[in-house]
């Protein structure tokens, strides 16, 4: 018989089978007075002594264990679970009770463990319940079951905790561990929230071990790229998708889709295409819905987008109704109207056969690109087919068609197809109305947008919900109100009197930035009416944007009030915008039209300085800013504006500044003569040749200093060419010296090539001469009469270069 004994610090008690009472009860110790209070034993002196082996059917051991499961069970609902771990092991490491250990751990009870552990918690426990839970784990038992529903919250409020105080690389360890010890982690704090710190933080690693604790990793994990993606962070979304990659040990075509779709959001086409090329030299076949978002994010390049469609077709790939609707998109993107009716006539057919349904995307796609067209009859026979095929219209079809009205110029039908829209049940939104307004500011119909606007503000829009009835009767032209073909403005609001067929809806009208903005463009000079609707607009809780203010600035500079325009523009930057390449080119215009070039250029500097590029209507308007150049100061500030458009890409029309050069350069000409006959001659050649090159001469010119040598290069020049060149040279050279700057050298005039002059460089030379001579009355000396030195030195150019020198200009005795 195994022999068990319990010691209580000194006093020992043997335990037989013999000495147990009848009773189920515990063996106790004899009832014993004392003096001193007594104590509670000490768990480090329990030990389990055991003999032999016991019966596994004996009755008195698994009374044992039932006793020490009680006692364990007390002792941890105290608190003391290091002392709870003791007994356990003592007793699950016997010998005797090998067999009988899972009564052991089926005796304990839960419930005191996890009230023991949850005042644990509460009291900031957490390293002393994790070292429980790494024994218990070692003894067999099951850490979650210790943990009932008080207890996981206790540990949920510490888990968050953790999570504020951004100890977020502990919270993670701390994860994994309950994760191990098969917690449901989700039910402690919700990932979603976890994930989206790791996000805003851009640590994309800890985010990836996070989200790999759970068994739905690559969910959460195309979560967290699409939440990189959507703070347009590509990079970090990228490295989210290897990390994906490595989890599924291949491409997961939702994460394969979702990765396209960011580069699409983020800009980066280039790094779609790298992405399916790479797919592709995996010898993986990309499925419908990749392939529809590596169309869908570069449907701007049609090219390349006809190039995945074909390249879907020789892999075999079924196209659905998204595929070809992206393709229509395509073409709409390229105004490509025979491309778009090509794939469209494919699909019916494809529709007429079962194969596809045309969707209601399909059809406000096509009638897009119709009115893009201006085909506003081809966009009506797309809506029959529509209602042939029982699609309804929605609210994107409807504005489609009243755009396609607008677009051509046809008022009165976009308001009807607008009145249309209403009968049908349909509820107008802004941007419908918008285009409506838009249409008539365009025909410069401006009191009928503004009475249509204030109209729509007091009433509404009266939509009856029963009109299944009225759609047909509108949709086959049966029905319709006489009033509905009329003038479309006083007529439409006699249709919201007429008896309805069901209930009937009020729909408020609530107008936007870009309505205001449509109505402002409406005042034109009137300045006092576009600042009332600016107010009004921020008494209805709009905020102007950056047009708001630029169609004001435009409005202060059309009434010519330059004050007006730039106070406007300086306030706009006291309500926290600011002032884009709009705004800029818009208060530039204003004061070249009020004759103010000097404010223009200063205008202009500082957009510079704030590092805005300019657009073409920003250089032309800077351009146009003098109607003739009074000084060297001007020329240059417009030949330098010139040569930045030129550098920005921009092709300009030179005929305007080369009027203005001419003016500039004849005015060096004693007594404000001109030489009318080459100013012809320069009309008729304006038709031949651009001035880009002369241009660009006559501005490196004007950048030399007046002080130093002037070396003139003429060849391949007509007369006047060279004319402008030589008088802008001396039209420099005289203001600088009328400023103070003495004149030290020379003019040397490179006139032909080749020792032997042909007849057009004579033509070329004997002109100038002329002019220097005869109307300038400069002394003109010939390289020949020069010093001898001076004459060897040009001699030998001659010869080295094979080059001729017109001559020297004496420029000290005429200034």
């Amino acid at each position: 018989m195994a022999k068990l004994g319990v010691i209580f610090s000194s006093f020992q008690l043997p335990i037989t089978s013999s000495s147990l009472p009848n009773s189920s009860s515990p063996p106790r110790r004899p009832p014993r007075r004392s003096l001193r209070p007594p104590r509670q034993p000490l768990l480090s002196d329990v030990r389990v002594d055991l003999t032999a082996p016991a019966s596994a059917s004996e009755p008195s051991t698994r009374r044992l264990l039932k006793y020490y499961a009680r006692l364990a069970s007390k002792i941890a609902r105290d608190g003391r679970l290091t002392d709870f771990l003791m007994i356990a092991e003592s007793v699950l490491s016997s010998d005797a009770v090998a067999s009988e250990s899972p009564q052991f751990v089926a005796r304990v009870d839960t419930r005191m463990v996890s009230r023991g552990i949850y005042d644990l918690l509460r009291s900031g426990g957490l390293d002393v319940v994790l070292d429980f839970l790494n024994g218990v784990e070692r003894l067999g038992f099951c850490p979650a079951s210790f943990f009932d529903e008080s207890a996981i919250g206790a540990l949920g409020v510490e888990c968050r905790r953790l999570v504020e105080r951004r100890r977020l690389e502990e919270f993670v360890e701390l994860m994994e561990t309950l994760a191990g010890y098969r917690f449901f982690v989700k039910d402690i704090v919700d990932p979603d929230v976890v994930l989206r710190i790791f996000v805003q933080k851009r640590d994309v690693d800890m985010a990836v071990r996070y989200a790999s604790i759970f068994p739905h990793s690559q969910l959460l994990l195309c979560s967290i790229m699409n939440e990189f993606g959507k703070k347009h962070d590509l990079e970090s979304s990228i490295r989210t998708f290897e990390a994906i990659k490595k989890t599924c040990a291949g491409y997961n075509m939702f994460a394969c889709r979702s990765i396209i779709d960011i580069c699409g959001l983020c800009g980066d086409l280039l790094r779609s295409r790298s992405i399916f090329e790479e797919m592709l030299a995996q010898k993986i076949t990309p499925n419908t819905y990749v392939f529809n978002s590596l169309m869908n994010v570069n449907a701007r390049d049609l090219s390349y987008t006809l190039h995945v469609y074909r390249h879907m077709q020789a892999l075999g790939v079924a196209l659905d109704v998204a595929s070809y609707n992206i393709i229509l998109k395509a073409c709409c993107n390229a105004k490509r109207v025979d491309l778009a009716q090509d794939m469209y006539k494919e699909m019916k057919d494809l529709a007429s056969i079962g194969v596809l349904r045309l969707d209601v995307i399909t059809y406000s796609t096509m009638i897009k690109v119709f009115a893009d067209a201006k085909l506003w009859q081809m966009a009506l026979n797309v809506k029959e087919d529509m209602l042939v095929a029982g699609v309804g219209l929605n609210i994107v079809t409807w504005s489609s068609l009243i755009s396609a009205f607008a677009n051509a110029g046809e008022v009165d039908r976009a308001v009807q197809m607008f009145e249309e829209m209403i009968l049908a049940g349909c509820a107008p939104n802004a941007q419908c109305c918008n285009i409506l307004l838009h249409a008539f500011v365009e025909s410069c119909q401006y009191d009928r947008a503004f009475r249509l606007f204030h109209t729509w503000k007091q009433s509404g829009f009266k939509i009856f919900q029963n009109t299944k009835k009225r759609e047909h009767d509108i949709t086959h032209g049966s029905s319709i109100p006489e009033h509905l073909t009329g003038d479309g403005l006083s007529e439409s609001i006699c249709f919201y009197d007429s008896k309805p067929l069901g209930n009937m809806v009020i729909v408020p009208f609530r107008p936007t930035v870009a309505t205001f903005n449509i109505l402002m463009k409406a005042c034109g000079s009137d300045h006092y009416r576009a600042k009332a609707l600016m107010d009004e607009m921020k008494v209805m809780n709009l905020s102007p944007n950056q047009i708001s203010w630029s169609i004001l600035i435009d409005s202060y500079g059309t009434s010519q009030n330059i004050w007006g325009a730039i106070q406007t523009f300086k306030t706009m930057r006291s309500f926290g915008l600011k002032p884009d390449v709009i705004a800029y080119t818009t208060a530039i215009k204003a004061c070249v039209k009020n004759e103010n070039p000097k404010m223009a250029f200063v205008l202009f500097e500082e957009m510079k300085r704030q590092k805005l590029q300019p657009n073409l209507v920003t250089y032309n308007t800077l351009l146009r800013a003098h109607s003739r150049y009074g000084s060297l100061r001007e020329i240059q500030q417009c030949l330098a504006i010139y040569q930045d458009m030129r550098k920005a890409g921009y092709n300009s029309i030179d005929y305007h500044l080369k009027e203005l050069l001419e003016e500039w350069c004849e005015g060096v000409l004693s007594g404000g003569k001109q030489n009318k006959s080459l100013l012809g001659a320069s009309h008729s050649h304006s038709l031949k040749k651009p001035y880009s090159l002369l241009i660009e001469k006559v501005a490196t010119h004007l950048k030399k200093d007046a002080s130093e040598n002037q070396t003139i290069d003429i060849r391949g020049l007509t007369k006047v060419e060279a004319r402008i060149i030589v008088l802008s040279v001396l039209r420099m050279t005289k203001e600088k010296y009328q400023s103070g700057d003495p004149i030290k050298d020379d003019i040397l005039i490179i006139s032909g090539v080749g020792k032997y002059t042909a007849s057009h460089e004579l033509e070329v030379q004997h002109a100038i001469i002329k002019v220097l001579q005869d109307e300038l009355g400069l002394e003109v000396t010939n390289h020949a009469t020069r010093c001898q030195d001076a004459i060897g030195s040009v001699r030998a150019i001659e010869e080295q270069c094979g080059i001729e020198f017109l001559g020297y200009i004496n420029l000290s005795s005429h200034y």
